[in-house]
């Protein structure tokens, strides 16, 4: 819940503000007076200009002191650092003071207490007001116990016992001590507005954490609907502890009504950023949470309401997984004209949103942007890390290494986890020296012992991803220095890797140090890597592709997720393939193509998947392959024409010879590969054939097709003997017997082309034919020539023609001499 501290300023301003009146002169007390009026960025002008007229250093530090307060009631921090910076005010007690609540109110407050501590233990006008201060900046630290002692010494003082209280009675409700809280607001006898209302708040408090929502929800609405004297810290309480409320009454969409009506009210509230912070903690909190109020602000001209509503919706679109719609509201709040440091969260955000869509670059330029808008100090560390990530990941080294070091100087929670990057930025690059460098200036840090490790290890695993010979012994020591490391896994599976990679493969060894790695409690990334390398060393050992088939399966039960996951599975749809277990591997590549849908690998999965159910050969089989052939058409990718060919096939297995047609024709009319159309024109002569049976006016169609396959000259020499041979068949069938050997013998008497290897398989069909029609002719001696030929082609085949040819010798005594 937000805290009501913020008071703390207020309170801080009111209480010393009296003490610096004495021995003004009346000019600078007519300059000051807007501040008490509520109006300090007046007397910050009226001040400025006294300031810069030459005046008595005396005088001069009067009107110096008045204009640092007046602007910091001006929330002008900035400006009262620069002031006090000046030599003759640093060590006054008026101006540690002033300094101390600039820093505060910039949230700096790491930087506050020290200034604070100090006055408060020290006699001056300053010592109460400093020991309060002291209070809010241990609360804001974490520092709970510490500051409540704080605020106990001030209990009983005339001037800030009241405040000291209420701030009190907030600690104990912050650690949960609810006697004490209420012990305290039951004492107190606050006297203004302003004091009463926030007692109402942190009795509101007290309810939340005695588990009585529905009396804090009355204590708080009871401020909400008379707001009037009511500080605005003390308002925002209320609407917060309303929120609060609700999401333990489990009714988070009664408690967005709450926010959304005040913000409907106030759309330039100072805290807007907060507000919006806590709707949408209720958002997140509801089932289906109502975009109407979001959505209308973002139509709406009303600054800077509107640009919380972009970011906001935008999560909440990111969160309903409609990505493209949050870019373009991150987009439009990017180049919104509210220039302010409260947007660069939303930047930042957006950057992070960018970098997990691979857009890195986007990235940069946005956090450039949020840069741009002065954040403070945390953030901007935060988006300087951030940016230096982006470049890591676009694998730009050198400069993310450059970012990461600049960071690592910094005093910051970042510091360390940024030289821990910068020394795995010089891994990457191959600067070992720096690596060592930045290594051991982590070691004098006090980097613990895990992150020391982890670097080792990287040094390794980055040798080995890169080839380099030094890999294995980087790995090797990094299990001697550290054997206790729950890492150590990591390290046997990297040696693992390294010889199976190795050339000719350590395959033994690889089994080994993957034995190694499963007795060492292997972390989850050490396991993964090990199960997935034992499918390919027992791939690479051959002789068992049931145990490779085992593994595989294992993996995806067991690593579902994991990065290797789809490649795993298209090994194992293969293996199932290659074994004729057709419907296993349909399963596996249709499995595939439906958990990427968008990847290029889908196409080529749902190709093999219709492959694997055309091998299957049933007509349901047949009926499916010919759906996911479809598929692959619709993705229009570089599969599309090949899985028309084969639509063909089976429409041609089918008995649907006129739905084979039309799907070749579609081919040999589009802008398929050669390749393609050479196999539809072939698939469509063989149509022609195979009506020539029923009707002999088919085959000259097939001729035709057949001719025009032949001639191709930049066709290879299969498809060429393949449609001559086919041609042959037609020739036969026509009753033209002369025409048909003539064709046959044309494939034996032409070699193969230059640079190509002798095409053999037509060449035998054509051979054996020739030779049959030369014996059914009686031909006996050019039958002989034929089977010659046939045998010193040496093929597999020239055993048969050497039976045949010796059996027409010795039959029809053909011998020579």
């Amino acid at each position: 819940m937000k805290s009501i501290g913020r008071l703390a300023l207020i309170c801080l301003t009111a209480v010393v503000s009296p003490v610096a009146h004495a021995g003004i002169s009346a000019d600078v007390a007519e300059a000051s007076t807007p501040v008490s009026e509520g109006v300090p960025e007046v007397a910050v002008v009226r001040l400025q200009s006294l300031l810069n007229k030459n005046l008595p250093e005396t005088e001069w530090r009067a009107v110096a002191e008045k204009l640092a307060e007046a602007q910091v009631a001006a929330k002008q921090p900035e400006a009262t650092l620069v002031l006090l910076s000046d030599a003759r005010l640093r060590d006054l007690p008026w101006a540690k003071f002033w300094r101390a609540q600039a820093l505060a109110s910039l949230g700096r407050w790491s930087d506050a207490l020290p200034l604070y501590e100090a006055l408060s233990s020290e006699t001056s006008p300053f010592q109460k007001a400093a020991v309060f201060g002291a209070g809010d900046g241990l609360r804001a630290l974490g520092k709970r116990p510490e500051a409540l002692q704080k605020f106990i010494l001030l209990a009983h003082d005339k001037e800030w016992g009241t405040r000291a209280q209420l701030r009190a009675a907030e600690l104990h409700i912050d650690l949960n001590n609810a006697g004490e809280a209420r012990r305290l607001l039951e004492q107190l006898q606050p006297l203004s507005v302003a004091e009463r209302r926030e007692r109402r708040v942190l009795r509101g408090r007290l309810e939340l954490i005695s588990h009585r929502p529905e009396r804090a929800i009355g204590m708080f609405d009871a401020i909400l609907k008379r707001p009037e004297g009511t500080p605005h810290p003390v308002l925002l309480a209320a609407l917060f502890g309303i929120a609060e409320a609700h999401l333990q009454l489990k009714t988070p969409e009664t408690g967005d009504d709450v926010l959304e009506r005040f913000i409907d009210r106030n759309y330039a509230d100072p805290d807007l950023p907060l507000i919006f912070a806590k709707l949408d903690e209720l958002y997140r909190d509801e089932h289906k949470p109502s975009r109407n109020e979001l959505e209308k602000w973002v139509r709406r001209p009303e600054q800077p309401r509107r640009t919380f509503a972009r970011w906001y919706l935008a999560r909440l679109e990111i969160r309903a997984g409609r990505r493209e719609r949050a870019r373009q509201l991150f987009e439009d709040l990017r180049s919104t004209e509210i220039k302010s440091p409260a947007i660069a969260p939303a930047l930042f955000e957006f950057a992070k949103f960018e970098i997990d869509d691979g857009r890195f670059d986007e990235a940069i330029a946005i956090l450039d942007d949020a840069r741009m808008l002065r954040p403070e100090p945390a953030l901007l560390t935060q988006i300087d890390f951030l940016s230096a990530q982006a470049e890591y990941l676009a694998r730009r080294f050198d400069s993310a290494t450059a970012a990461f070091e600049q960071i690592a100087q910094r005093d910051s929670r970042s510091a360390r986890a940024a030289l821990f990057n910068a020394s795995s930025g010089w891994l990457q690059v191959g600067n070992h020296a720096r690596f060592i460098a930045d290594y051991d200036q982590l070691e004098k840090q006090g980097g613990d012992e895990q992150s020391r490790a982890d670097l080792r290890l990287e040094e390794g695993l980055m040798q080995a991803a890169k080839g380099d010979k030094k890999a294995a012994g980087s790995l090797q020591r990094f299990i001697h220095d550290f054997p206790a490391n729950r890492r150590v896994s990591e390290a046997w599976v990297g040696l693992a890797e390294l010889a199976f990679h190795s050339s000719p493969p350590r395959l033994d060894e690889a089994r080994k140090d993957l034995d190694h790695a499963a007795g060492s409690r292997p972390t989850a990334a050490a396991a993964e890597r090990a199960d997935y390398l034992r499918i390919w060393v027992e791939e690479a050992a051959g002789g068992n592709e049931s145990k490779v088939i085992e593994l595989a399966k294992r993996f995806l039960e067991q690593h579902s997720q994991s990065q290797f996951a789809r490649e795993v599975r298209m090994k194992l749809a293969e293996l199932y393939f290659r074994s004729q277990d057709f419907a296993n591997a349909q399963t596996q590549f249709e499995t595939i193509a439906q958990q990427n849908p968008n990847d290029p690998v889908a196409e080529k999965a749902l190709f093999f998947a219709a492959e694997s159910a055309m091998s299957s050969m049933s007509e349901h089989t047949l009926d499916r392959a010919l759906v996911l052939f479809d598929q692959v058409v619709q993705k229009n990718g570089a599969m599309r024409w090949p899985a028309r060919n084969e639509q063909a096939v089976i429409e041609r297995k089918l008995g649907k010879p006129k739905d084979a047609l039309a799907l070749y024709d579609e081919v040999l009319k589009s802008d398929a590969a050669v390749s393609e159309k050479r196999e539809a024109l072939c698939g469509k002569g063989d149509i022609f054939f195979e009506a020539g049976a029923t009707d002999p006016s088919s085959y000259q169609r097939a001729i035709e097709a057949y001719d025009q396959l032949a001639a191709d000259k930049d066709a290879s020499i299969h498809w060429r003997n393949q449609a001559l041979f086919k041609k042959g068949l037609c020739l036969e069938k026509k009753g033209d017997r002369a025409g048909a050997l003539a064709t046959f013998y044309k494939i034996l008497e032409d070699e193969a082309r230059p640079g190509e290897r002798r095409e053999l398989f037509w060449y035998y069909k054509a051979g054996f034919n020739a030779a049959r029609l030369l014996e059914e002719d009686s031909k006996w001696e050019s039958a002989v020539s034929i089977y010659d030929k046939l045998v010193a082609a040496g093929g597999s085949r020239t055993e048969e023609a050497k039976a045949r040819l010796n059996n027409i010798r010795l039959e029809h005594f053909l011998w020579t001499d």
